[in-house]
Parts: structure tokens; C-alpha cells; sequence
């Protein structure tokens, strides 16, 4: 059997499945059957997001290297009959189609060995076991699909959305950000040991910090997104394309949401080690006619921060779109078609 996956975190979770997916599978059976596990990693999905489609590819690929049975993961949400698809099951040709957001952003690898072993089982042989993955349905005849869907409703958007931001990896963008960060941590360095930057933080309630904050972060969001043309626009009108295009975008700012704050986390410590170090006590006192003490260093790296995002956002412009994009699903579906076509290059030109 193998297990076909799609670039990036399809492939790596498919390696770590292979590890022990063998042994498993065979005590599991109870038939003393040997379960051979072959990964193989390519961009299966590039072009298309509709699951007829990717069922046929996938049997293709299957029939062409004589494999029994085919499992391919692939990290987009996928819809039919406009419902999220978790697993489309073909079980005369052995294949199974798995939307790894499907199971959510929680416990991922534990979810997909079990919805793999569960998938692998039912194609070779009637299935006891239970599953903590996708819903499952009722037996269907030979010759026909078994379509297992997430649940419905704002719980099932849900789940699919953070399983689309896992997959996203949020934490890659912050290195892609260095020059962003560079620029971020000048602003505040500078703004750290400007007079009129200690008024304005000393006379800043609460509430305006967080608005601060607030607008600070979602300029810095706007602008990635912006600038590295992030957002996806379908030309298909359809529920389903729709809906998809929500689920990328939602996905999307919320990946480069986490990122973003925790780049802004990461410049209020910072501000607030580098105003330790450099601040004198009576120097603030007499600019700000407030004794300096803890609050005074937390609202003033609090503050700058702020300024030092929005500092942030400018010199991001400077940086290349590789590591941005990453976060979206449209742009990585536009690398994996990009591959396909120069593999395909490279072949006719042999």
C-alpha cells in the first residue's frame, strides 16, 4: 500500500505515520496480513480541489505502480454536495482521499494514524475497530464512494478552520519576518529613550493601550496581506468555491495574526529588557512627573511595541513574498502548480 501525500505537512505526517503504520495495521487486522508502506511525495492536488477529480488521479497513479491499496492525505479542505469532506472512501479500486483539516488543529498526528489505520482496515476488510477521526457513515455497496463529511454548522467551520491554520504553521512566518523585525526593533529602540514617547505612555489608560495594540496589529495584518496579495478571489461562483475561498481567507488572517503577535509579544519583552537597561529614574520623573517603577516599564514597552508595529509593518515591505505566502493556501496551491508544469516540462523535453 501506499501513502500518496501532498508537499509540506501532508508528507510530514505521512513519514511519521510510516513508522509504525505497518505494525499496526497488521496486528490490527487479525488475518495475519503483511502491510508493505510506501510514502510518496508530490503535488497530487495541484490544479484542482474537486474530489471526483482527485479520486481519479489518485486511481491513476495506483493502477500505474500496482499498489494495492492507496491512501492520500492532502492539507485542503474539500467539499462535496456543499458539505466539508473529512474522507471519500472507493473501495472496489483501494483508495481513500483524506482532508487533514478535517480532523482539526488538536492531536493531528494521533487523529490521522487513527483515520488512516480506520480507512486502510475498511478497504482490506470488514472494519470493527473504533475511530476517534472523521464521522463515520453506513456500509455501501461495492462499486460505490463512501463519503464521510464533517460535522455541520459553526462546530465544523470551525474545526476545519484551525485544522487549515495548523497546517499553516503560523510560527514560519515569524522568520520570515527579519526585516520587518529589524525595523520594528529601531522603532522601538529609538522610541524607547524619546521624552515625548514617556508622556504619551504615562497619560495612556488601559483601554487605549488595547486599542493601541489593536490597531497596531491588525495594520501590521492588513498590510502583509496586502502587499504579498494574499488574498484569495475565485472567478467560480459556485457555493463550493465560495465557501472555500472563505475557509482560505479566514485561514489566512489568522495565521498571520498569530504570527503577528507573536512578533508583538516578542518587541514588548524586548522593549521592555532594553528600557531596564537604559532608563534613568530621575530623568523619567522629571519628563514625566511620575516615579519610575514597574507599571511604568510594563505601559512603556506596552506602548512601544505599538509604534514599533506599525515601524514594523513599513519595513515588510522589503521582504520577499516566500515566506508570507507560505501562510496562505491559495499561494501554495499556485507552487504545487508551478511544479506539476515544470515537471512536466522536463519531461517532454527529454
Amino acid at each position: 500500500m501506499a501513502l500518496l501525500a501532498d508537499p509540506d505537512a501532508p508528507t510530514e505526517v505521512a513519514r511519521r505515520l510510516a513508522r509504525t503504520l505497518s505494525a499496526r495495521l497488521s496486528d490490527k487486522s487479525g488475518q495475519g496480513r503483511r502491510f508493505d508502506v510506501e510514502v510518496v511525495s508530490e503535488p497530487f492536488t495541484s490544479g484542482t480541489e474537486d474530489p471526483p477529480t482527485l479520486m481519479r488521479r489518485i486511481m491513476d497513479r495506483g493502477s500505474a505502480e500496482n499498489w494495492d491499496i492507496v491512501v492520500a492525505l492532502t492539507d485542503l479542505p474539500l467539499h462535496s454536495h456543499g458539505r466539508r469532506l473529512a474522507v471519500n472512501l472507493d473501495h472496489e479500486h483501494g483508495l481513500a482521499l483524506l482532508s487533514l483539516p478535517s480532523l482539526g488543529g488538536l492531536r493531528l498526528q494521533t487523529r490521522a494514524r487513527r483515520a488512516v489505520e480506520e480507512a486502510v482496515l475498511g478497504l482490506a476488510g470488514p472494519q470493527t475497530t473504533g475511530s476517534e477521526g472523521p464521522p463515520r457513515s453506513q456500509p455501501r455497496e461495492k462499486g460505490t464512494d463512501d463519503l464521510r463529511y464533517v460535522v455541520g454548522g459553526p462546530r465544523g467551520y470551525l474545526r476545519v478552520l484551525v485544522g487549515m491554520v495548523r497546517a499553516n504553521r503560523p510560527w514560519r512566518l515569524v522568520p520570515g519576518l527579519s526585516k520587518a523585525l529589524a525595523a520594528a526593533l529601531a522603532t522601538g529602540a529609538v522610541a524607547t529613550v524619546n521624552s515625548t514617547v514617556w508622556s504619551l505612555a504615562a497619560s495612556l489608560s488601559t483601554p487605549r493601550l488595547v486599542i493601541a495594540m489593536a490597531g497596531s496589529v491588525a495594520i501590521m495584518i492588513g498590510w502583509l496581506i496586502v502587499d504579498a496579495e494574499l488574498w484569495h478571489r475565485s472567478a467560480d461562483r459556485s457555493r463550493e468555491a465560495k465557501q472555500r475561498a472563505r475557509l482560505y481567507n479566514a485561514s489566512t488572517v489568522v495565521t498571520v495574526g498569530i504570527g503577528v503577535l507573536v512578533c508583538y509579544v516578542g518587541l514588548m519583552v524586548i522593549n521592555w529588557v532594553w528600557a531596564l537597561f537604559i532608563l534613568n529614574d530621575q530623568v523619567f520623573a522629571s519628563a514625566t512627573r511620575n516615579p519610575l517603577h514597574a507599571e511604568e516599564y510594563l505601559t512603556l514597552s506596552w506602548f512601544v511595541a505599538s509604534v514599533a508595529t506599525v515601524g514594523g509593518a513599513l519595513g515588510s515591505g522589503l521582504e520577499s513574498d516566500e515566506a508570507i505566502r507560505a501562510a496562505a493556501y491559495s499561494k501554495r496551491e499556485q507552487e504545487r502548480r508551478r511544479t506539476l508544469e515544470d515537471d512536466h516540462g522536463d519531461q517532454s523535453s527529454k
